[in-house]
């Protein structure tokens, strides 16, 4: 058996020597650039701040601050590891096609470009969908609340990383069409199949959003709402690839109609 599983463990440990060198590479070009990478992904926060002046004289002076003596230096390094993760992301994602495509059939093998391209465009737009409307609502929400009584003084550190975790969550749950196209290219969903658990993902849903963005109504919200339209377009794009076999549709039906008759006779039996 092991031997049987040595081909792919080479073929594993090749992909992710593959990925982990583009990562690398590419981490060292964005720590070159840090500097602007930083002030856009600080942008948002220093608007909040400006709106929080506006409004209160006192917390007119807020600020962003380290904590740490090294704290600049840690920063551009995560900076630096978000924008690379980014940018190797194609190659990422090919390293992963390419690692399933042994057990694929040969027309399934030539979506190695749609599944990189889809992958790092629907990523790019959940993150500057996060950016450019997630991000300034919940900022000014978060820091305008209570700031009559107190001065901001943000956390660089903290900052950084709570801005990657909502930049993540929503380039990660914005590839839920790419995976759902190739889930039903592989024969592994159903349109039926994604409509019969859609309960299930309205509440895991909400659960998500919950854990990747800050602890209010209004940014949770912010992110299920997407995520349920992009879980109804995963239905329609798995319908037109993979639909269910009409045998299923009429075999539901029909179990639907004997339970109706089934209850209409136990009600003539009382």
């Amino acid at each position: 058996m092991f031997e049987d599983l040595k081909p792919h463990l080479a073929d594993l440990r090749k992909r992710l020597t593959i990925s982990a060198i583009s990562l690398f590479v590419m981490f060292m070009i964005m720590f070159y650039f840090h500097e602007p990478l930083l002030t856009w992904m600080v942008a948002p926060l220093n608007q909040a701040l400006i709106d929080v002046g506006k409004v209160s004289v006192l917390a007119a002076n807020g600020m962003v601050t380290t904590s740490q003596v090294g704290g600049a230096f840690f920063v551009a390094m995560r900076v630096a590891f978000f924008a690379a993760i980014l940018g190797a992301l194609p190659i990422i994602l090919s390293q992963i096609w390419l690692f399933v495509a042994p057990g694929l059939y040969d027309n399934e093998k030539k979506m190695l470009l749609p599944f990189v391209f889809g992958g790092t465009t629907m990523f790019a737009i959940g993150v500057a969908f996060a950016y450019y409307v997630v991000t300034p609502f919940g900022f000014d929400f978060l820091i305008t609340f209570g700031s009559f009584k107190f001065t901001p003084l943000i956390n660089i550190e903290d900052y950084i990383g709570f801005f990657t975790k909502i930049m993540f969550g929503f380039g990660i749950a914005f590839e839920l069409p790419v995976f759902a196209y190739f889930l039903a290219l592989l024969g592994m969903i159903t349109d039926r199949t994604l409509i019969s658990f859609f309960k299930y993902a309205i509440v895991l849903i909400f659960i998500i959003a919950a854990l990747l963005t800050p602890p209010d109504v209004l940014t949770q919200m912010l992110m299920a709402i997407p995520l349920i339209m992009l879980y109804g377009l995963s239905i329609i794009i798995v319908k037109f690839v993979n639909p269910a076999p009409k045998e299923d549709e009429d075999e539901d039906e029909d179990e639907d109609e004997d339970d109706e008759d089934e209850i209409k006779d136990e009600k003539t039996s009382e």
